[in-house]
C-alpha cells in the first residue's frame, strides 16, 4: 500500500512539473500573462524580426506590435491551435504567405494595422472559418480581387480604410457570402448579424470603372453598415474632393478619335500643328505614329475640352521634306481603340500646289532628322542606337564616323537598311571618343554626334593592345554582301584576312578581264585599292606568322637536342 501511494505521488509531481514548465514559457523581451480568457503573449517594441518558434499550444492571445517583423511565413502559428486573438499592428510586414494562418481554426480576431502590405492572399482565410474581425487599415492595398471576401462569411468587422484603393468592382461585395445569404430571397433573414465596413480615406478614382461601386455604396443597407458613408473622390479632374453622392458617373465607352483636318499642305521650314480630338471613358492613352514608328523628337500636348473629351496636338518643327507622309493619332483604353490619320504635304516654292512625290530624294536627305543615343556603355565598348525619319527607309544606308575625339580622321562604318544599332568593343580605357551617324557618305552635322569617355581599368589595360584595329565594310564589299556590315577586330583579324586574301585573288583575276558594262570609278571600284592594301597586309601577316612559327620550332628542336646530349 505504501508503494502504491508513493507511485501515485510521483506521477502527480511529474504532471504538475510538466504543466508548470510549459506555463513558464515566455519569449525574451516579452511578457506572458494568464487571465480569465487564458494565456497571453505580449511583445511590445521588441527587436523581434520573425515570429517566435515553439509557442505552446495553450496561448489564446498573441500581441506583437512595434517590432521588426517583415513577413508571415507558412505555418507561422501552426502549433498554437487555441489561438483566438492575433494582433500584429505597426510592424514592417510586407509579405503574407497564403498558408501563414494554417492551423488557426479558432482564430476570431486578426489585426494587421499599420504594416506595409500591398496585397493579401485572400485564400489564406480559408484556414480561419471563425474569423469575426479583420483590421487591415493603414496598409498599402491597391487592389481588391473580385473573390477576395469569399472565405470570410462570418465577419462582423472589416476595415480597409487608409489604403491605396482607387478602383473596385461592386461584385467584390455581391459575391460575399455574408451579403448573399440574407438577400437571397429579397429580404433579410432573422438573426442575421450586421457587419461594419470601413472604406474611407482611399484615393478613389471616380471614373466609369467605379460606376458600379458608387451605386452599391449609395444603396448599401444592413447587413452591411458603413463606418463612414461619405466616401470622397480623389479624381479625375473636377471630381476631385467630391463625395460619391455628388457625382454622376457614366458607363465606360470605347475611344473615338477624329481629326478636324485630314489633309494639310504647308511650305518648307514652317511649324505645323496636327490636331486630334479624342473622347472615351476612361480617358484613353494617345500615341502619334508615322510610318509605323512612334514619333520621337516632336512635341505633343493635351488640352481638356470637356469632361469626356480632350484634344491632342503634335507640333512638327521646321517642316522638312522628310516629314511628308501620313501621321496617325491612336487612342486606346481597356474597352477598345480608335485612330485617325492626317496627310501632310509640302508646298513647292513659289507655287500653290504640293510637291510631287518625284521630288529629288537628295534634297530631302539634306534635312533628315537623326536621333542618336548610347544605349549601353562599358569600360571597353558601347552600343549605339539611332532613329531616323527618311524618305525611303527600305533603301537608306547610314555611315558611322567613329574614332578618338581629337583624331582628324574617323573610321567609317557603313550600315545597311533596316539596322538601327551598332556595338563597338576593344576601346581604350580613360579615352575620349566621338561617334556620329549620318546618311551614307554625308558629313556629320550638329546633333548627329555623341562624345563619351570610357571608364578606367588599369589591370585590363595592361593585357590589351593599345591601338584598335577595326577593318570595316572592306570585308563586306570584297565578299559581296548586299546589306549589313562586317567588322574585323583584333581578335578575328587572321580569319577575316584569310578570307579577304582569297577574295582578292578572285577580284584580281576578274579585273584583268572586266565584263562589258562594268561600272568604273564608282564606290565599289574605289574599294579595290583598299582591297589591294588589305591583301598586302594579309601576306605580310602570314609571313610574320610563318617566321614566328619557324623560330618556335627551332627553339624546341634545340632544347630537345640539348636534353638528349645531357
Amino acid at each position: 500500500r505504501s508503494m502504491g501511494a508513493l507511485y501515485t505521488l510521483l506521477i502527480t509531481y511529474f504532471i504538475s512539473f510538466q504543466v508548470s514548465s510549459g506555463s513558464a514559457f515566455c519569449v525574451s523581451g516579452c511578457s506572458c500573462t494568464n487571465d480569465g480568457l487564458g494565456r497571453s503573449l505580449l511583445c511590445m517594441e521588441t527587436a523581434l524580426r520573425r515570429v517566435p518558434e515553439n509557442i505552446p499550444s495553450d496561448f489564446v492571445k498573441i500581441r506583437i506590435e512595434n517590432s521588426h517583423l517583415t513577413e508571415l511565413p507558412r505555418g507561422s502559428f501552426l502549433g498554437v491551435g487555441a489561438l483566438e486573438f492575433l494582433w500584429l499592428n505597426f510592424n514592417n510586414i510586407t509579405v503574407m504567405n497564403m498558408k501563414s494562418l494554417e492551423g488557426l481554426s479558432n482564430l476570431t480576431e486578426l489585426r494587421l494595422q499599420g504594416n506595409k502590405l500591398s496585397s493579401v492572399p485572400w485564400t489564406a482565410f480559408h484556414d480561419t472559418p471563425n474569423l469575426r474581425i479583420l483590421d487591415l487599415k493603414h496598409n498599402r492595398l491597391d487592389v481588391l480581387p473580385e473573390n477576395a471576401l469569399r472565405h470570410l462569411p462570418g465577419l462582423t468587422y472589416l476595415d480597409l480604410s487608409f489604403n491605396k484603393l482607387t478602383v473596385i468592382s461592386r461584385d467584390v461585395f455581391l459575391n460575399w457570402p455574408l451579403y448573399q445569404g440574407p438577400e437571397r430571397h429579397g429580404k433579410r433573414e432573422d438573426g442575421a448579424a450586421n457587419v461594419v465596413l470601413a472604406l474611407h480615406d482611399n484615393p478613389w478614382l471616380c471614373d466609369c470603372r467605379l460606376k458600379g461601386f458608387v451605386e452599391f455604396i449609395r444603396s448599401v443597407s444592413p447587413p452591411i453598415i458603413l463606418m463612414n458613408s461619405y466616401l470622397t473622390c480623389s479624381g479625375p479632374g473636377v471630381r476631385a474632393g467630391k463625395f460619391f453622392h455628388e457625382v454622376e458617373i457614366k458607363t465606360c465607352a470605347k475611344p473615338v478619335a477624329t481629326a478636324p483636318l485630314t489633309n494639310i499642305t504647308r511650305p518648307l521650314g514652317v511649324n505645323v500643328t496636327l490636331t486630334c480630338v479624342i473622347s472615351g471613358r476612361p480617358d484613353p492613352v494617345v500615341q502619334w505614329t508615322y510610318g509605323l514608328k512612334i514619333i520621337r523628337g516632336f512635341t505633343e500636348s493635351q488640352t481638356q475640352v470637356d469632361e469626356d473629351t480632350f484634344k491632342s496636338e503634335l507640333v512638327i518643327p521646321s517642316l522638312h521634306l522628310a516629314d511628308r507622309g501620313v501621321y496617325t493619332c491612336a487612342a486606346n483604353n481597356f474597352i477598345g481603340n480608335s485612330s485617325s490619320s492626317i496627310l501632310v504635304n509640302i508646298k513647292a516654292p513659289n507655287s500653290s500646289s504640293p510637291l510631287s512625290p518625284s521630288f529629288p530624294l537628295a534634297s530631302a536627305e539634306e534635312n533628315v532628322y537623326i536621333d542618336i543615343r548610347i544605349a549601353k556603355q562599358t569600360v571597353y565598348g558601347i552600343t549605339l542606337e539611332w532613329y531616323a525619319v527618311t524618305e525611303n527607309p527600305a533603301e537608306t544606308w547610314y555611315t558611322i564616323h567613329f574614332g578618338k575625339f581629337e583624331a582628324a580622321r574617323k573610321e567609317l562604318i557603313y550600315i545597311g537598311p533596316g539596322i538601327n544599332s551598332y556595338s563597338v568593343t576593344d576601346l581604350l580605357p580613360v579615352t575620349k571618343y566621338e561617334v556620329c551617324v549620318t546618311l551614307k557618305n554625308q558629313a556629320p552635322r550638329s546633333g548627329q554626334c555623341v562624345v563619351f569617355m570610357t571608364g578606367s581599368d588599369i589591370s585590363e589595360l595592361e593585357q590589351r593592345e593599345k591601338l584598335i584595329h577595326i577593318i570595316v565594310i572592306v570585308c563586306a564589299m570584297v565578299l559581296a554582301v548586299p546589306a549589313g556590315m562586317y567588322a574585323c577586330t583584333t581578335e578575328t583579324r587572321f580569319r577575316c584576312l584569310d578570307r579577304c586574301a582569297e577574295a582578292c585573288k578572285r577580284r584580281r583575276s576578274t579585273q584583268k578581264n572586266p565584263k562589258p558594262g562594268e561600272r568604273q570609278g564608282t564606290f565599289d571600284s574605289l574599294q579595290a585599292g583598299s582591297d589591294e592594301g588589305l591583301c598586302r597586309d594579309s601576306n605580310e601577316d602570314r609571313r610574320t606568322r610563318r617566321r614566328s612559327e619557324d623560330k618556335t620550332t627551332r627553339a624546341k628542336t634545340d632544347q630537345r637536342n640539348a636534353a638528349e646530349l645531357y
